[in-house]
């Protein structure tokens, strides 16, 4: 805490503002956003989908841009761009089958993260907090189970579900850091007061 404290104080007032007020707008926002994935996690599903579509159509775009650029003889750099902007428009057309796929990565991710926690817990073993690791692994391998079975069925929901979790969880984290930034103001305006009557 008392590092966060000096960073404060050494930055602009204005900008530690700023950046307070911004957090906030940000944090109210993705609460919103993140209770709508948890009520409504079927259209937050669907809407993770074409934002996905979104980023592939823009960095094909960008991928393009950047060998016609430099190399337009660079075949290589045309297929991306091609793969990248027919998989943009495929899952914008059809959101479904993007919505199954990225539930399946998810399950990827979730067991190779529950397996990385495992081989980490071993290695510390006898560390006092090993087992919040091994913890992580199975709750990791847990969850990665909950996406398998039923898939693709299950991802509609449960890809909205957890990125409404996850916004809503960012939205509280940007709301109490814009708390705390003003909180840590207030205490600098306190210290600094008496100094500046005197």
């Amino acid at each position: 805490m008392v590092g966060y404290q000096n960073i404060v104080k050494n930055l602009d007032k204005e900008v530690m503002e700023k950046f307070a007020k911004h957090s906030k707008i940000a944090g109210v926002i993705f609460l919103l956003l993140g209770l709508v994935g948890i009520f409504y996690p079927t259209i937050m599903s669907v809407a993770t989908a074409y934002f996905v579509a979104w980023l592939f159509l823009l960095s094909g775009f960008v991928i393009a841009f950047h060998t016609w650029e430099n190399d337009r003889k660079d075949w290589l750099g045309w297929l991306k761009a091609f793969i990248y902007i027919l998989t943009g428009i495929l899952v914008a057309i059809f959101p479904l089958p993007g919505v199954a796929a990225l539930g399946i990565i998810l399950a990827v991710y979730f067991f190779f993260d529950g397996f990385a926690s495992f081989a980490l817990a071993g290695q510390l073993k006898g560390e006092k907090w090993w087992w919040l690791i091994l913890l992580n692994g199975i709750l990791s391998i847990i969850l990665g189970v909950i996406f398998l079975v039923g898939w693709p069925f299950n991802s509609l929901i449960l890809v909205g579900l957890f990125v409404g979790i996850s916004l809503f969880f960012d939205g509280v984290v940007l709301l109490s850091m814009g708390s705390y930034i003003d909180k840590l103001q207030k205490e600098g305006e306190g210290e600094s007061s008496p100094s500046s009557k005197e």
